[in-house]
């Protein structure tokens, strides 16, 4: 336990250093703009050294989900690195369970006239983007970032987009890619490269049920609602352009074929015992992918954190390649993407700051990578950079010793290459996955048909929704 301690603080002394290795007056980030001196942030660029504006003492509070106190470790040396900017202000990251939960605390909130209690920013998906958005409770990003538009990758800012503005700074665009055990392949005499397409990964299989006695399941699905989540409305649908709406926001769910395409392939993997039934994320999974008994995930590069904490036995094992195609549609996985957005809250002191920040965390090479060293070493969490100019850098191509010499990194980045457009976002989306949900849970436990299921969808879609604001 001691050296773990020991092992964390070295890792955090050595970003510090590197960060203020980087803090020479005058340092350049890699658009040649002094770091901590954006002029699209401050409105600056042309004053001296002596006239940056220094931001008043105080604490910036943030919501985030899953791990955020691994990005507190960036900001904590970012504030290092900027004293002359920001000489007293901290950092505080308040973990939620969820988008949603963010969302919810931040409208109550408002509701409640109690703005002071409203954090600086929060990070959003675009679901509840939109629905903060639409509230006035999201600071409209669209004339800081255009600068940075065409330095970003292909649609970084587009789910944050509604009627033409832009209410988040993209934090990640991480594609659906599809994982594999090379070793398990080998051993049963499978070509990966027959998954290209998803009429192969079916036949994959298959093949590895057949040649393993059953002892080898193609992937896994799950008894709660993380089967729609992850097969269904960031995986399967997107690709097989399915619709649960169409333009006019009439509900489509049922007779579109597309949606049919997508749970029609899922139906068959399940109904043919190709898929386990254990929940993801939990030790019974991860058991089965240490005795080698899951071949493949089908699933965003977010996997990769995952693994790499919970799956050691089988490390070297595993490649990634991008996601398999419908030959009829001819997509590649459709890339989800996070967001940082910055909280009107009245007078938001902190709102330029939170944009410099941002800003060297997307761009400035040397310290981004610098952190990512210590997630790597900490088995923590990182998705790769939105620009372009840093996903060209050596260090985002080097070889991963999980993925047995192929580099993680780079394969993410391909996996964002003809990517299919994701579902439409509309204000009903929570209620709607709330309904499908239900129906795909009853469907895996064995007490409907996929068919009913998307029947039954349909139906409820309809008699509880009916109609939905489809966000262009």
């Amino acid at each position: 336990m001691k050296k773990r301690i020991i092992a964390v603080l070295l890792t955090l002394a050595l970003v510090t250093a590197v960060f203020a290795g980087c803090s020479n007056k005058g340092a350049k980030n890699n658009d040649g703009v002094a770091s901590g001196d954006q002029g699209a942030a401050t409105g600056q660029a042309d004053k001296t050294q002596d006239e940056k504006k220094v931001y008043p003492a105080g604490t910036i509070t943030i919501y985030g989900t899953g791990q955020p106190q691994y990005l507190k470790e960036y900001f904590d040396a970012w504030l290092d690195w900027n004293k002359e900017i920001a000489p007293d202000v901290k950092i505080e990251i308040v973990q939620t369970e969820g988008h949603a939960q963010s969302r919810e605390k931040i409208t109550m909130t408002s509701l409640a006239g109690m703005d002071d209690d409203l954090p600086d920013a929060t990070y959003l998906d675009p679901v509840n983007i939109m629905d903060l958005s639409q509230a006035g409770l999201l600071k409209d990003e669209s004339e800081f970032l255009q600068p940075y538009l065409s330095k970003m990758v292909e649609g970084a800012a587009d789910d944050a987009t509604i009627n033409g503005h832009i209410y988040g700074l993209p934090d990640s665009v991480r594609p659906n890619l599809l994982f594999y055990n090379e070793k398990l392949f080998e051993q049963y005499g499978i070509d990966p490269a027959m998954m290209s397409t998803f009429d192969g990964y079916v036949k994959a299989g298959r093949l590895l049920k057949e040649k393993s006695g059953g002892k080898v399941y193609l992937s896994y699905i799950s008894p709660s609602s993380k089967t729609w989540r992850y097969w269904g409305r960031r995986g399967l649908m997107p690709q097989a352009n399915a619709k649960i709406w169409d333009e006019s926001g009439n509900i489509v769910f049922g007779q579109n074929e597309g949606t049919k395409l997508a749970l029609g392939t899922l139906d068959t993997m399940y109904q043919e015992g190709l898929l386990l039934k254990t929940e993801i994320m939990e030790p019974a999974l991860y058991d089965a992918i240490n005795k080698q008994q899951v071949a493949t995930f089908y699933i965003g590069a977010f996997w990769d954190e995952f693994m790499r904490k919970n799956c050691s036995a089988v490390a070297g094992q595993w490649k990634v390649m991008s996601s398999p195609v419908f030959e009829s549609v001819g997509k590649a996985g459709a890339p989800v993407s996070s967001y940082f957005c910055i909280v009107n809250k009245g007078k938001n002191v902190y709102a330029g700051l939170l944009e410099q920040m941002w800003h060297d965390f997307q761009f400035d090479t040397e310290s981004r990578n610098t952190w990512v060293n210590s997630m790597e070493e900490q088995n923590a969490p990182y998705s790769n950079p939105i620009s372009l100019e840093m996903l060209q850098n050596d260090f985002w191509k080097e070889p991963s010793e999980f993925y047995g010499g192929q580099s993680f990194r780079e394969m993410e980045g391909k996996g964002l290459e003809n990517g299919a457009a994701n579902l439409a976002v509309t204000p009903q989306d929570a209620e709607a996955d709330e309904i499908i949900s239900v129906e795909l849970e009853l469907y895996v436990a064995g007490n409907q048909t996929m068919e009913q299921a998307i029947a039954n969808i349909d139906k409820n879609l309809k008699a509880k929704i009916g109609h939905a604001e489809v966000i262009k």
